[in-house]
């Protein structure tokens, strides 16, 4: 997509609803033809979009980085990490978010976003693989994270309104009146997440006025709490044992270079709230959720005016202010405020201030904002993977929302989520698996962001791609992207190895059900970018000098005329085509030069419905002509590409059977053949039946065989598969293959081993290799006379299976009374002129051969292969190549015609090329 190309989406669409933007952003439908996917009916009250850079942006995503960490878990990193490792946990931090920063930047300027955050952009970056899965990984993260801000708000109104517990009961001041067990911290982490659920189904815009005032209360909060480091004068600070059996003192001692050295290095003790041993990486994963907010503002996104401009910048001033703050606080505090103190004591911010209930409102509202952030976030989150259709019916409640566009349901879905997990009761419980489904959402986000494009780097999917994208954004490369990645994943399983490799399995699961389940979606998938990067590569690598017999394997091109009658063939065909290619030609009548546009264009998708739909794997080759003879010359000489092209074409047999429409029992209803070529109300392709004059005549039909003869292209005639039933065929207790290796119009010949004859084994011996068919039987038949010996010819044939490593039943069948009809075997025919006519017919093989023969002895043929016991699934059948006089090309189809009339489903093979091979 350019540049100039969302600019112009934008501009359209931004005096429209939320919905309607929602449903008309590229990829989900509108202006841009693609298909309306998961809108409603329902008409929208318009409401233009007016959430700003600074509105929109920045003040969510400082709220939601701030939040807790910096009210009430700055002491606690310290205290337990020394000031050494606490700047080296915000480097290693920042450095990581950082890295995303830099790819949210690049992919929101390279086309017009949507809502949706984290998940729109990847989904649209990589494909609904990475981006359901994703999102599901990002969803769940925003809803643990609400859960884990609603109980750091619940924690510090505990520390100041709660009842003292233990031997510190009785103990406390007059506002601290709330009881203080397990249940009744529930209830009041359920009513701040009712109170957030309110803001949040009023909508977008009274969330937003209600940061800005939230964040000037935190401003104010922060600026009251730098000036009390030097205003307030040292002084104790009561703290709970951490045996819980009573209370001690602590100091905060003011700026002394003492307690600045007490508190450089580390001492990791219990958590007083927890009773867990600390580490480095479980302060990290706390740590690190207050720097998880830096989608706060991408999430917003379908809520902006200009995503594309308010994203980059909004939320780069957001990560350097806060990595500012979070330093300098860290440094003040390790100067100030004894080790016992900051191990102890979470709220002791509150403690120092020069008016302590500046603190307390501040940590409520951040951690109150924080917690509606990553609630509206998840909602939105939730809205666009439901309107995506990504997980089919399980999230179409999701789609519901009100007249002003706001995602009601999803709303009451993530709320219901959240409350969920605050079963779990403490903050420092959740955090680590916070820290670590948010890594995962940035790990994924560097992976779905590139390189400039005159960098060539093979890193990222999209430069293993060589995808075209032109983001507007420059400031990263794919070192940064890497960076990310790696921080991203060592970090993860720094924190928890078992959490971490349970979300990276979760996520691919989920990527691997969406890639088989999904719909087909119109933004594009990441996995056919890189296939087709891929499968180009190997092209060219797949040198048709190369070639060697042992791996030969059958390479289709069936030519269908109507797709209704040849269901069956088309089914059998990919059975034998094994894991060779397998295409679907198709000629239309035509001339471009008198048309306005190519009509093949608009049946593509018929026809690739229809592969779907038989769930084979199967090219579709579509050409227009004057003539069908033509049309079927052009797509033998182009099928294909490189050394993959087809080996063998498959067409229907020439004859006067009436058509039976097979796509009847798909659609469930009867097909009229009154409609229209695609009738909208049917799930696959409606295609006319072939009615009237045929668009073939019998001399061409030849002809097409005869060119493909020519081309070195092995030949097969299919008849009679539209009686061909495979579900009955397969269910049978014996299932036979029958092979008549032998040219039965050329009983002189005895030979078996001519290159057609070992096409026609190979190909039946395919068959059966084919799971489905493993249980058939090949039944090959010798025709023998009763003068010559029998065991002769049998054992060559037998030691002939042997070294083909073919398994197969010989049966002999005695044919005297049918070879007695042939013409070299009636009498008043010369020696010289039956030699005149071998060597013409070496020449020719078949010419004379056409004129000689009587239809007596082709019937006798007929009901030889008829009186065979248990009647086969299919019939193998040697074809002769036609004659080179096109005046023969009659007589030679009408032969065909009396030689395998009643057979059954029955394939007349003509072998060109060599197939088989001895050696190892």
């Amino acid at each position: 997509m350019t540049d100039r190309t969302p600019l112009l989406h934008y501009r359209l669409s931004s005096s429209i609803t939320d919905a309607d933007r929602l449903r008309h952003a590229p990829g989900t439908g509108g202006r841009d033809g693609s298909q309306l996917r998961g809108s409603s009916s329902r008409t929208q009250t318009p409401q233009p979009q007016k959430l700003s850079t600074f509105f929109g942006v920045v003040i969510p995503t400082l709220l939601s980085m701030f939040s807790v960490v910096v009210f009430l878990r700055i002491g606690f990193a310290v205290g337990q990490s020394g000031l050494y490792q606490t700047i080296a946990m915000f480097i290693v931090a920042y450095i990581i978010i950082g890295m995303t920063v830099l790819s949210v930047c690049a992919i929101s300027t390279n086309g017009a976003l949507d809502a949706g955050g984290a998940y729109y952009m990847i989904s649209r970056a990589l494909g609904p693989e990475f981006g359901g899965s994703i999102g599901i990984m990002f969803f769940l993260a925003n809803v643990c994270g609400s859960a884990l801000f609603v109980l750091g708000l619940v924690e510090s109104i505990m520390d100041t309104f709660g009842v003292p517990q233990g031997p510190e009961a009785g103990l406390g001041s007059s506002v601290q009146v709330l009881p203080r067990t397990y249940w009744w911290e529930l209830l009041y982490g359920t009513s701040i997440l009712l109170l957030c659920l309110l803001v949040c189904l009023v909508g977008a815009h009274i969330y937003a006025k209600a940061t800005f005032i939230i964040f000037l209360i935190v401003l104010v909060a922060l600026i009251t709490i730098f000036i009390s480091f030097f205003v307030v004068k040292p002084h104790e600070v009561t703290v709970p044992l951490l045996n819980g059996t009573g209370t001690t003192t602590a100091n905060f001692t003011g700026f002394k270079l003492a307690t600045l050295q007490e508190n450089l290095m580390g001492g990791y003790t219990v958590d007083y709230t927890t009773g867990n041993m600390m580490s480095f990486a479980t302060v990290f994963a706390v740590m690190f959720n207050g720097c998880t907010g830096i989608m706060a503002g991408s999430n917003m996104s379908g809520d902006l005016k200009t995503p594309s401009y308010s994203i980059p910048r909004g939320t780069i001033t957001a990560v350097m202010f806060t990595y500012i703050i979070y330093n300098l606080l860290s440094v003040m505090v390790a100067c100030s405020c004894d080790r016992l103190l900051l191990q102890r004591d979470y709220s002791f911010l509150r403690d120092i201030n020069v008016w302590h209930p500046f603190v307390t409102i501040g940590v409520y509202s951040s951690t109150l904002s924080a917690a509606m952030s990553n609630l509206i976030g998840a909602s939105r989150i939730l809205y666009a993977m439901a309107r995506d259709d990504l997980f089919g019916k399980v999230l179409a409640p999701a789609k519901m929302m009100s007249r002003s566009g706001n995602p009601w349901a999803a709303v009451l879905i993530s709320w219901f989520l959240v409350q969920l997990v605050l079963f779990s009761g403490k903050l420092n419980t959740i955090a680590g698996i916070v820290a670590i489904f948010f890594m995962l959402v940035y790990a994924a986000m560097d992976l779905a962001c590139r390189g400039p494009p005159h960098l060539t780097s093979d890193i990222d999917l999209l430069s293993l791609s060589h995808s075209l994208s032109r983001p507007t954004f420059r400031y990263f490369t794919w070192h940064t992207c890497v960076l990310g990645i790696v921080g991203c994943g060592i970090m993860m399983f720094l924190i928890n190895p078992i959490y971490a490799s349970a979300s990276i399995a979760f996520m691919l699961f989920l990527l691997v059900i969406i890639h088989y389940l999904s719909p087909t979606s119109s933004w594009g998938y990441i996995s056919q970018a890189l296939i087709f990067h891929q499968v180009r590569k190997y092209l060219l690598m797949l040198d048709v000098r190369k070639d060697h017999v042992k791996f030969w394997r059958p390479q289709v091109l069936l030519m269908v005329a109507n797709p209704r009658s040849s269901v069956e063939l088309i089914g059998f065909v990919n059975d034998i085509k094994k894991s060779g290619l397998y295409v679907l030609g198709h000629v239309e009548l035509g001339d471009l030069d008198t048309l306005p546009s190519d009509p093949l264009q608009s049946r593509y998708d018929s026809w690739l419905t229809l592969v779907d739909k038989l769930n084979i794997k199967a090219f579709v080759n579509l050409t227009l002509a004057d003539t069908i003879r033509h049309g079927v010359q052009q797509l033998l000489f182009i099928s294909g590409l490189g050394g993959m092209r087809p080996n063998t074409m498959v067409l229907g047999f020439y004859d006067d059977c009436e058509p039976q429409d097979g796509l009847e029992e798909f659609a469930g209803i009867a097909m009229d053949t009154s409609l229209p070529v695609e009738e909208p109300r049917l799930n696959f392709p409606v295609l006319r039946r072939t009615a009237g004059r045929k668009a073939l005549s019998m001399e061409d039909y030849v002809a097409v065989v005869s060119d493909s003869v020519k081309m070195l292209k092995n030949v097969a005639l299919a008849r009679y598969f539209s009686d061909f039933d495979r579900k009955e065929v397969l269910g049978r207790k014996a299932v036979f293959v029958d092979v008549w290796p032998l040219n039965l119009m050329r009983p002189d010949s005895i030979n078996y081993v001519d290159t057609c004859s070992l096409f026609l084994l190979q190909l039946a011996c395919v068959l059966t290799m084919v799971r489905s068919w493993r249980q058939a039987r090949l039944r090959l038949f010798l025709c023998v006379e009763s003068g010559r010996s029998v065991q002769g010819p049998e054992e060559k044939l037998r030691q002939l299976l042997r070294e083909l490593r073919i398994k197969a039943d010989i049966h002999t069948v005695a044919w005297d009374s049918v070879v007695a009809l042939h013409w070299h075997k009636q009498a008043g025919r010369k020696p010289e002129e039956e030699l005149e006519l071998e060597e013409e017919d070496f020449v020719n093989s078949f010419p004379s051969n056409a004129t000689r023969i009587s239809d007596d002895y082709l019937q006798a043929i007929n009901r030889m292969i008829l009186q065979q016991a248990s009647e086969p699934a299919v019939r193998f059948l040697y074809l002769p190549r036609p004659p080179a006089d096109t005046s023969l090309y009659h007589t030679y189809l009408r032969h065909l015609d009396i030689m395998t009339k009643d057979l059954g489903p029955t394939l007349l093979i003509h072998g060109v090329t060599p197939v088989t091979s001895t050696h190892l």
